[in-house]
């Protein structure tokens, strides 16, 4: 709440001090305890305890803190879009190291039967997409939308053998992706990644993995990063996969 980084408790009077700062924050940085006090039809004494609430001694404190944050939430702005960042991607996917990750996900996954993939809000969106383009092109794939609702206790180990896993994940950090892979290669479940750095738990945990190393976006506490890299990287190893296949039937 403001510049509290938790969720408070507020009474109704409280709550009506609070929707007026919110909403006028640039007038409040500049106001009196007794200005505020006025507009809000409250004593000073209970704008100071609301002062309190939010951690401060006072409501100098608390102009302090909420300037401080006025003018951070002011110099948050999103970059315009830098061709030269998908540039050094695609001249990546060239060299050596990123063919030899692709060659290695696709000798695995090109005997698997059922594939799942896996992923999280924006991963999550992806990973949908790879579910649907896996299946056009080479074998049954799934997305797997709540993997806590989702457990392998009962596979056999028959069927384990012939089911991958593929997460999608920026930071390759996410503890529910986790969990699910520590459950499936228990199974004997393979697991594949693609990630943003190869030295995250996700991809270390991986028994082949796909990074792509792009710079980190974020807005405010939102992970803005983009999926171009993801998204690419699932359609050249499903035509990879393809084009193996169609060479093994000639």
């Amino acid at each position: 709440m403001l510049f509290l980084d938790k969720h408070i408790e507020l009474n109704d009077t409280e709550l009506d001090i609070y929707n007026y700062v919110a909403a006028n924050l640039d007038k409040v940085i500049y106001m009196r305890i007794r200005d505020l006090a006025d507009v809000v039809h409250v004593s000073t004494t209970t704008i100071l305890r609301f002062c309190r609430k939010f951690k401060c001694s006072g409501f100098a404190e608390f102009r302090v803190k909420l300037q401080i944050y006025t003018e951070k939430k002011k110099a948050t702005q999103i970059d315009t879009a830098d061709e030269t960042t998908y540039i050094d991607f695609l001249k990546r996917t060239r060299e050596p190291e990123f063919q030899r990750q692709l060659q290695s996900v696709a000798q695995i996954l090109k005997n698997i039967d059922l594939v799942l993939f896996v992923g999280i809000g924006a991963s999550g969106v992806i990973a949908g997409y790879g579910a649907l383009y896996f299946s056009s092109l080479f074998t049954l794939a799934l997305h797997i939308e709540d993997p806590l609702n989702h457990p392998f206790d009962h596979l056999s180990s028959h069927l384990a053998t012939k089911i991958s896993l593929v997460a999608i994940s920026v930071e390759g950090e996410n503890r529910d992706i986790i969990r699910y892979i520590h459950q499936l290669k228990i199974k004997q479940c393979k697991v594949i990644s693609i990630t943003n750095s190869a030295k995250s738990t996700i991809a270390r945990l991986s028994d082949a993995n796909i990074s792509y190393y792009i710079n980190k976006e974020t807005y405010y506490d939102a992970n803005i990063t983009s999926q171009l890299p993801a998204l690419y990287t699932i359609e050249r190893l499903a035509k990879e996969i393809r084009r193996q296949n169609d060479k093994n039937a000639d």
